[in-house]
């Protein structure tokens, strides 16, 4: 009898295990079900304009923070760049901001910000800083393509910053370092070893140029400052720092 009793109070376990299993893999595949469905809503979808003409300066300011978050995390989104979604952008683009960045190829400005096909314009040269060919290029993005938000993006251990600081002499590199030496000029009362070698000297240059370009913009464009001051869009500056993949923004 007692032999008996032990066998059933066994497989009566035995099954509830089971059955707790089978739910628990049940629920997991329902919770991985909804977050593939998430997902494949944010990998296939495509900005349209009536998307981006409900958009906020500051609303897109907190979503390219957010992407920011989710790079930091580890949780980029997985989109889809098939061919569907590549037809899906040839009829048009509505964006919704224009990013300034450095050339450096350590530094994805889309990853960065985690954005997809056809959601940022992306303007880079060694330096980030503006030309009236970059100034053209927002004026485009923003004025007639709608975007946003601008973002003037500096990085940790920029080449072109050091480069400016050492006064480099090298082919058209020396033209192109002039446009740098205005932030050099902002950091003059830096108490301590102004040299390249200082990477706390360095970074002090690197966020006066971002404070420099950005002036730059506001000066140069008179489409663009008139925009920012009616509040249709923000300009801001940001700091990358290459080894955390952190943003620090620029006051």
């Amino acid at each position: 009898m007692i032999k008996t009793l032990l066998k059933i109070a066994t497989l009566t376990i035995v099954v509830q295990l089971v059955e707790s299993c089978t739910s628990q893999t049940k629920n997991e595949k329902i919770n991985v079900d909804v977050e593939q469905a998430k997902s494949d809503y944010s990998n296939k979808h495509v900005m349209t304009k009536a998307e981006q003409d409900s958009l906020t300066p500051e609303a897109v300011l907190k979503e390219f923070k957010n992407g920011n978050q989710r790079f930091n995390s580890g949780k980029l989104t997985q989109r889809d760049h098939s061919d569907k979604i590549r037809k899906a952008v040839t009829g048009g683009q509505f964006p919704k901001a224009m990013v300034l960045s450095c050339v450096d190829s350590r530094v994805p400005v889309e990853d960065v910000f985690d954005q997809g096909l056809g959601d940022v314009f992306v303007g880079r040269v060694a330096g980030n800083f503006v030309n009236t060919d970059l100034l053209g290029s927002m004026e485009f993005a923003c004025k007639v393509s709608g975007a946003k938000l601008i973002i003037v993006m500096g990085h940790q251990h920029c080449g072109a910053i050091k480069g400016a600081i050492d006064d480099v002499h090298l082919g058209n590199i020396t033209s192109m370092l002039r446009n740098i030496k205005p932030a050099i000029k902002m950091s003059q009362n830096f108490e301590g070893e102004k040299s390249s070698k200082n990477d706390v000297y360095v970074k002090i240059v690197n966020k006066n140029n971002i404070r420099n370009t950005i002036s730059q913009i506001r000066a140069k464009s008179e489409i663009l400052k008139e925009m920012e001051n009616k509040g249709e869009i923000k300009i801001v500056g940001v700091y990358y720092s290459l080894l955390t993949g952190q943003l620090e923004f620029i006051d």
